[in-house]
Formats: structure tokens, sequence, C-alpha cells
């Protein structure tokens, strides 16, 4: 968990939303995602090498090198697509950039899936006068440097750290869900020390809802 969200957010409602100058928006024609995955591309915001926020698109998980068992050959990267909150400054694979280069994962929502054969999907969304409030996720990003099939390989990641579940939450997926951060919270995780920021990573008290459920609900695309 989570290995499903959706960001329908605008552009310029982004840039907004996140204090990002016009032209340190490198999205392009941003097209909204009402399904993401690990592995796709989708916006996120950090700072720049001039301390200043910028718009970029990353890949959804850190890779790391995955070999077969059996013959030792290379297989597809994991993408580690979400990190638990009690492992961030305590795992290799997280420390660093949990220190030095975290980031903002805006969404519009996000998906647990509940049962098997088949999954019933229940997306979550703030409550608030429009129909998919945006708001951000805690990330951290780096560049993923792994041996692929054909020799190293390296790709620019990010992915979302996880809490223990809310009230809303925990009836669905009862042990994790995504760090929701609140806008006056934005600055304290992308310039604190990793002590300001480790103190935001707690569920989310503020006003959520269950806006869609169903078998096969895979996409959310209202907005």
């Amino acid at each position: 968990m989570c290995n499903l969200y959706s960001n329908t957010i605008p552009a310029d409602a982004m840039r907004h939303l996140f204090d990002v100058a016009v032209e340190r928006d490198r999205l392009g024609n941003a097209e909204p995602l009402p399904a993401i995955y690990p592995k796709h591309m989708a916006p996120i915001v950090r700072k720049d090498e001039d301390g200043a926020r910028e718009l970029v698109s990353l890949s959804w998980g850190f890779r790391t090198t995955k070999k077969s068992k059996k013959t030792g050959a290379i297989l597809q990267p994991n993408a580690w697509n979400n990190a638990r909150d009690d492992k961030v400054l305590k795992s290799g694979l997280w420390k660093f950039s949990f220190e030095e280069r975290r980031c903002l994962v805006p969404a519009s929502s996000f998906c647990e899936a509940q049962g098997r054969n088949p999954a019933t999907y229940h997306w979550f969304a703030l409550k608030g006068a429009e129909a998919r409030p945006p708001f951000a996720l805690a990330g951290m990003w780096q560049i993923s440097r792994y041996e692929g099939k054909d020799g190293p390989e390296e790709v620019a990641a990010y992915t979302m750290i996880t809490t223990s579940a809310n009230d809303v939450v925990r009836p669905i997926h009862p042990q994790r869900m995504p760090v929701i951060l609140s806008p006056h919270d934005y600055e304290q995780w992308l310039d604190g020390d990793a002590e300001d920021a480790f103190a935001l990573l707690k569920p989310y008290e503020g006003d959520m809802e269950i806006v869609r459920s169903g078998v096969g609900e895979k996409s959310d695309g209202a907005g």
C-alpha cells in the first residue's frame, strides 16, 4: 500500500498551491492522471539546485537490482513505491533521501484494494467545496542506480511515505495510509531538518471520505 493514486490537478493550480514559479514548471503539457501506478511518471514538487521549488515529472518507486533466485539472471528492477515512517531514518534505502531529498507528491485521491478475486477498490479524497480538493503526500526522491538486463541503468524516481491508518482508512486498510501533509507544513517538510520532517509523519486528522468504490474501479477520473 499505497499502489495506486490519482492527480487530476491542472498545472496552474499545482503551481499556485505549491508556490512554484511559472519558469520552474518543468512538466510541459501536463495531462490529468486518473490512475498512477508504480513505475508511472507523475509530478512532484522538490527543491532545485538554487533552493527554489520546481515541478518535475519523475517515476514512482525507487529502483533496486533484482536477480532470479534460481538462475541469477537480471530481472526487471524492484520498484519501492512506499516507505514506512518507522524505517525512513534507519533503512539504507531511505535514510539519505529522507535527510536530503524530500518532496511533495501532488494528489487528488488515493486507492486501497480490499479483498481478492475480485478486489473492491476504494478511493479516498479530502472533503471540500470542490469534487477533489488537491493535497500533497509526503515523499522523497533519488536517482536510482541499478543493474538492468543490458548493464547499469538509472532513473529519477520518487516514493511516498506511509504511516498508521486513520479512522476513515482503517476499516478498509487497517495498517497503513499515505502521509497527507497540511499546506502550512509544506515549508517544514521541504526545508526543515530530518527531525522537523519526521514530526510530520502522522495519520491525517482532517476531513476525508470514500469517493468511489467498486470491483474494477482502478481509475478516479472525477476532478
